[in-house]
């Protein structure tokens, strides 16, 4: 594709701001590792949830979301709209718990709540799995939609997109750390918003759609546009297998099973990851969760219908495989699937101009993601492995420049992996299959004094083991099966593991109390320990019921406002209505009862 001087002003316009506010930073940055890693703990909740909005909308997003809805319509899109479950408890449940914490990283909470040498050995191998093998799957995925961007749109070797991607994002990420991320990533917020918008525009404009009623009521796309997935019976009056498949694993299994017991970053039950960091980035815990309620509403009901009106274009601009193959013959037919039709509608529709500033928020789209997962990544190696394992004297600048080889060092492994991928929505399930059966450890944890260091290895290694020998064995299975089979084993093991292990310390679990004061009575043996020695919690408890309330509300105004917004585009007006409504009143009554609960 040919880029007149407009569309070349908009990338490089772009990557000089980046790199512009990396010098800006990296002064600030090089000080220490807390500002390197957490900007000295002084960010405002709408810089850290806009940055949060931005890495979740990573260039391989979109193509994912195209995938979905091109194979299983747009209710397949409950497999991650499920995780809004997960984020809303982390809003009005553990942010103020992380933020209470003052760790460094969310990995750091290893040794704050267990004790001993299982605590320690558990901090520097997850610092390493997560932060290394894990991190770099992730940008890999990242990474292949960028191959397949530039190959579509620019006619890039796969090679040729990786380095010209990420070297850019490197820089900036090593030289202003994470104050040069959350400062990129509120240009990138609006930059991504804009082309995506702009993106389904164009796509509807297209001259075989024209229109939204036209786009709604073509033969291709009429039975991908329910909300829910629905069945299909057979001759017989039978429900076909295929049809109740789809049911159960793209919402029954979402719904009830997959947003409290699958860990997968950005979602993660209890709060983590990279979303932890910003949390205890934040000014104080109401920034914390001021920060993840933006982030929620915004990742859920504000971004989803521009991807999803490109993706039912594409059904009707290319309807099959062999026609992607077809307009685009030079491209390596191993990377020919349902997600390559995001970047070919854009190669398809945009004009010049339109198509340089979409081409720049796809590029804002991946340095977003990738220098997040870069500065968390490395937040890992040195704080976790690096400083507690390898070199515990180490100074504030050999930290930093630790902290910047990592950084680099990961960036090529997650290109070379990215080069061995085909398509995102697998990396997707293995992604999900891999961390199947962790997350319930990670809400409880909190709340359950009993589970210990070696609950949460055993839940690790066992979640791994399954998830590789799904992989490699030929059982026949649904994904769906698989999934619930891991997180039934998983659980089993590691709740068995932790009545017969030996707790953790009574003296650390008193500690963790004090100083996060998480209630409840999963931790009543403690706070009778507590009261006998006149210790009392500075912070006040969490109010469970309360926090479960509001989260059930949040979940409603967020769906509401996902939901009503489609159907006001289907022209289905009852509907829209309702749901409008029901987005209104939980709101208001959310605002109330959290506002009065807080005394703000």
């Amino acid at each position: 594709m040919e880029l007149n001087w407009i569309d070349q002003a908009f990338i490089v316009g772009f990557f000089l701001l980046a790199l512009a506010i990396g010098l800006y930073a990296a002064r600030q940055a090089g000080e220490n590792s807390a500002s390197f890693f957490l900007s000295g703990r002084h960010m405002p909740w709408w810089l850290l949830g806009m940055s949060m909005v931005a890495t979740t909308f990573s260039t391989d997003t979109p193509n994912l979301v195209t995938d979905i809805v091109r194979k299983n319509g747009v209710a397949g899109n409950w497999v991650w709209w499920a995780f809004l479950l997960t984020g809303m408890l982390t809003v009005f449940l553990y942010a103020k718990l992380w933020r209470r914490s003052g760790v460094l990283t969310d990995i750091e909470f290893y040794e704050l709540r267990y004790s001993g040498k299982t605590a320690a050995f558990l901090r520097g191998f997850r610092a390493l799995y997560l932060g290394v093998f894990f991190n770099i799957m992730i940008m890999a995925t990242v990474s292949l939609a960028a191959i397949k961007i530039g190959g579509i749109m620019l006619g890039l070797q796969p090679w040729e997109s990786i380095v010209y991607a990420s070297a850019v994002t490197v820089c900036f990420s090593t030289l202003g750390g994470l104050t040069g991320v959350l400062l990129t990533d509120f240009f990138l917020f609006f930059i991504a918003l804009i082309g995506a918008a702009a993106a389904a525009y164009f796509a509807v404009q297209h001259p075989d759609i024209g229109s939204l009623s036209t786009l709604f009521s073509h033969p291709n796309v009429v039975d991908k546009l329910s909300l829910l997935p629905q069945l299909q019976y057979a001759a017989d009056g039978s429900v076909t297998s295929d049809s109740m498949n789809l049911l159960i694993s793209v919402l029954i299994m979402p719904i009830a099973v997959q947003w409290w017991s699958v860990w997968y970053p950005g979602a993660e039950p209890g709060g983590g990851g990279y979303l932890a960091q910003r949390m205890l980035a934040a000014k104080n815990e109401r920034h914390a969760t001021g920060a993840v309620l933006f982030f929620n509403a915004a990742h859920y009901a504000l971004r989803p219908w521009p991807w999803i009106l490109v993706a039912l274009c594409s059904m009707i601009v290319f309807p099959d495989l062999e026609s992607l193959q077809r307009e685009f013959p030079g491209v390596d037919a191993s990377i020919i699937n349902d997600d390559l039709a995001y970047p070919a509608m854009l190669k398809e529709v945009l004009p010049h101009g339109w198509l340089g500033l979409v081409l720049a928020s796809l590029a804002a789209a991946y340095m977003s993601t990738i220098s997040t997962h870069l500065n968390w990544g490395s937040s890992y190696v040195v704080n976790d492995f690096y400083k507690r394992f390898v070199k515990p004297d180490a100074s504030e600048k050999q930290l930093v420049f630790v902290g910047r080889v990592s950084t680099v060092m990961m960036m090529v492994l997650a290109g070379l992996l990215a080069l061995q991928l085909s398509n995102a929505l697998q990396a997707f399930q293995i992604l999900l299959q891999i961390g199947a059966g962790t997350g319930l450890i990670f809400i409880l944890r909190w709340f359950w004094w009993r589970i210990n260091a070696i609950s949460e290895l055993v839940a690790m290694a066992v979640s791994f083991v399954v998830a590789i020998s799904f992989q490699l064995g030929q059982f026949g299975l649904e994904s769906w099966q698989e999934l619930l089979i891991g997180v039934a084993v998983t659980t089993v093991a590691w709740v068995a593991t932790t009545f017969v292990t030996q707790p953790t310390d009574v003296e650390v679990l008193k500690s963790f109390c004090l100083k996060i004061n998480p209630g409840g009575p999963g931790w009543r043996p403690v706070y009778d320990r507590l009261a006998a020695e006149n210790l009392v919690p500075a912070d006040e408890p969490v109010h469970l019921p309360t926090a479960i309330l509001c989260m059930v509300l949040g979940t409603a105004a967020v769906y509401g406002t996902l939901f009503a917004s489609g159907l006001w585009m289907y022209g289905q007006t009852t509907n829209a209505v309702i749901l409008t409504c029901v987005a209104v009143v939980s709101t208001g009554i959310l605002i109330r009862l959290w506002t009065r609960k807080n005394g703000i």
